[in-house]
């Protein structure tokens, strides 16, 4: 008799896909296993989380922002909205859990946040591929480098308060064509006889021979990042991109299971106005390194803007917070490339020793060179 062939496996239907298929609990998306993995018994899921090879989709700007779409807003059904009454952060938390302290500030004053929702929900995300265990280690290290922080600092146990945040950005997408003029400086020197100390010398004057120019060039952006977060400092989150955004996957959420969520504040409109500032003060810059010579001025540059597309997304930081004396620090990790950037306070006593020491060292130069 011929062997039996091996049984088909079980479909994973829409509404189970997340769950444990030894216990039924609901599996989080693990960072070191790459996987959805069950947080009661270790089991990984045979779920492939967008099984059915969905693509992270682009928006058409214009139509979006003539008529914002209601959207699907399934995914914080299971959820509730706090706000920080500090930072003003607004958090999304799984139902199951109760909110105490702010994820972003640490400040108790978090509240019910009712008020408005979100007309477009994120259709992608990028998983968080850096364990808490290695984010740990890397801020220790970046803690070790400071080395003007006080040495009282380094007695706090500050990674007691490492957590995964999820923080909402908006991409944009366009293709451009510009013209520009300006006019172009080109250098040149004159020899000029002038009197130093009683001595006639001949020296060499720069001056400049300006020229009209003009030019054109067509250029693309892709996934220009716009962050719509309110509880982390803009200046570390600039520091800790750019984010892996080709490595985007479709919107699901098993990924941010176990996970906060922070809830966008700043809307397509006003995203869409600063990303076209953005792309503007690249494009200025590109026309101007076309501009021929050595210098320019009175750049003019015409562009035009079509393609333009958006998403809206998550991407995955670690965040630490804490407090030394009357401020609050942050210390940011990117959750998929590792790049860290932080805040720290400053010890006065080392900076005064420090400055003293290099004005000892220069004088002990300049001593030996008499």
């Amino acid at each position: 008799m011929p062997p039996m062939p091996p049984a088909a496996p079980p479909e994973v239907s829409a509404l189970d896909k997340h769950h444990c298929p030894g216990c039924g609990a609901e599996a989080h998306w693990n960072a070191a296993k790459h996987a959805l993995v069950c947080p009661y018994c270790g089991t990984v899921s045979p779920a492939q989380l967008a099984s059915d090879g969905s693509l992270v989709q682009e928006h058409d700007l214009a139509l979006a922002l003539r008529a914002i779409p209601d959207g699907n807003r399934g995914w914080e059904q299971d959820r509730t909205s706090v706000q920080c009454q500090s930072c003003k952060a607004i958090s999304l938390f799984e139902s199951t859990r109760v909110a105490q302290r702010c994820e972003f500030c640490g400040s108790a004053s978090v509240v019910p946040y009712t008020k408005t929702r979100n007309a477009i929900y994120p259709e992608s995300l990028l998983p968080f591929t850096y364990t808490e265990s290695q984010v740990r280690e890397a801020i220790r290290q970046w803690y070790a480098s400071r080395w003007f922080a006080p040495n009282r600092l380094k007695k706090a146990a500050l990674t007691d308060r490492v957590g995964g945040i999820y923080l909402p950005y908006w991409t944009f997408d366009a293709r451009v064509h510009a013209r520009w003029q300006a006019e172009a400086g080109h250098y040149y020197y004159v020899s000029r006889t002038v009197t130093r100390n009683g001595r006639s010398e001949t020296v060499q004057e720069r001056r400049v021979r300006w020229e009209p120019a003009a030019g054109e060039l067509s250029t693309a952006f892709d996934d220009e990042l716009v962050s719509a977060t309110q509880g982390i400092h803009a200046a570390l989150l600039k520091a800790v991109e750019p984010f892996p955004t080709k490595d985007l996957k479709p919107y699901d959420r098993g990924y941010v299971s176990g996970w906060v969520v922070e809830q966008y504040q700043l809307d397509l409109v006003a995203a869409a106005g600063r990303s076209r500032a953005e792309m503007d003060a690249k494009l200025r810059a590109r026309c101007a390194q076309d501009v021929p010579g050595d210098t320019h001025r009175n750049l003019e540059v015409a562009a035009t803007y079509i393609d333009q597309t958006f998403k809206h997304t998550l991407l995955p930081v670690w965040l630490l917070h804490y407090d030394y004396g009357r401020k609050a620090y942050q210390v940011v990790v990117n959750g998929a490339t590792g790049a860290i950037a932080g805040e720290q306070p400053y010890s006065w006593v080392k900076i005064f020793f420090a400055v003293l020491a290099l004005i000892v060292a220069a004088l002990v130069v300049i001593s030996l060179n008499d």
